[in-house]
C-alpha cells in the first residue's frame, strides 16, 4: 500500500480477460455467487472490482488471480430471469489488491485505488507512434480473420482515454495486457504498447507468409 492509500472492500469479479479503463465490459451473469454479486452491488453501490484470473476458469472458483484490475461500474443491468442478470459495466480506474477476504458467498478483496496518471500535453508524437503500430497489427489480423475490431475505428480526443482505447483494440493476449494495465506511467503504458503491437505485427505478418 502506498503512504496515503486506504484499502476498502470491494466484490470481486475474476474473468479470463482485462478490462481497461474506459472500456466497456458485457456481463452474463448466471453463476449463483456472481447472481449474489450483482443483486448486492444495486442496492449498495454500482462498482465491483475486474481481475485476470492467471490460473484457472471462470466458473467454479479455485482460480488463481493477478492483483492489478480495474474497478468496474455498472451503466445498465437487466433481469433476464431465475437469477441471471445482462450487465454492462465500463472501466473507471485501476485498483490494487492488497489481500483476499473469504469467497463468501462470492470473491471479496480489500483493494487500493492506483495512480490514474495523464500523458504529457506533448504526447501526439508517441500517440501517433502507437496508433499506427496497433492499426497494423489489427489490419494483417483483419487478414487472418482474428482482428478484435476493425483497424478503420476512430479513436477518441482525449489522450488519455485514446491510450486504453488502443491497448483494449490491439489484437494482444491477456498477458501482454495485464503488463499494460499493470504500468503505473502513462508514457511508459504507450511505448509498451506500441512494442507489444509491432511484435503482434511480426508475428501475424509471419504467419500470413505461412511461416
Amino acid at each position: 500500500m502506498t503512504e496515503d492509500s486506504v484499502a476498502l472492500p470491494m466484490p470481486m469479479f475474476p474473468l479470463g480477460s482485462v478490462l481497461f479503463p474506459h472500456i466497456l465490459l458485457p456481463l452474463h451473469v448466471f453463476e449463483p455467487r456472481y447472481q449474489s454479486l450483482v443483486a448486492d452491488c444495486l442496492h449498495q453501490g454500482q462498482e465491483f472490482g475486474v481481475v485476470l484470473i492467471e490460473r484457472g476458469l471462470e466458473v467454479g472458483g479455485g482460480d488463481v488471480r493477478f492483483d492489478v484490475g480495474t474497478v468496474a461500474h455498472i451503466r445498465e443491468a437487466a433481469a433476464l430471469g431465475g437469477g441471471r442478470w445482462a450487465l454492462l459495466g465500463v472501466g473507471t480506474r485501476r485498483l490494487r489488491v492488497v489481500s483476499w477476504l473469504p469467497d463468501d458467498p462470492y470473491p471479496v478483496a480489500l483493494v487500493e485505488d492506483l495512480p490514474q496518471g495523464t500523458l504529457p500535453a506533448g504526447a501526439h508524437e508517441e500517440l501517433a507512434a502507437a496508433e499506427t503500430a496497433v492499426r497494423r497489427a489489427l489490419a494483417l489480423a483483419g487478414e487472418l480473420e482474428e482482428a478484435p475490431v476493425p483497424s478503420t475505428f476512430e479513436l477518441v480526443a482525449d489522450l488519455d482515454v485514446a491510450v486504453w482505447q488502443l491497448a483494449a483494440s490491439a489484437p494482444l493476449g491477456p498477458v501482454d495486457q495485464q503488463r499494460l494495465l499493470e504500468v503505473d506511467e502513462p508514457l511508459v503504458r504507450l511505448e509498451l504498447l506500441t512494442s507489444l503491437a509491432t511484435d503482434a505485427s511480426t508475428v501475424l505478418s509471419y504467419r500470413l507468409a505461412g511461416l
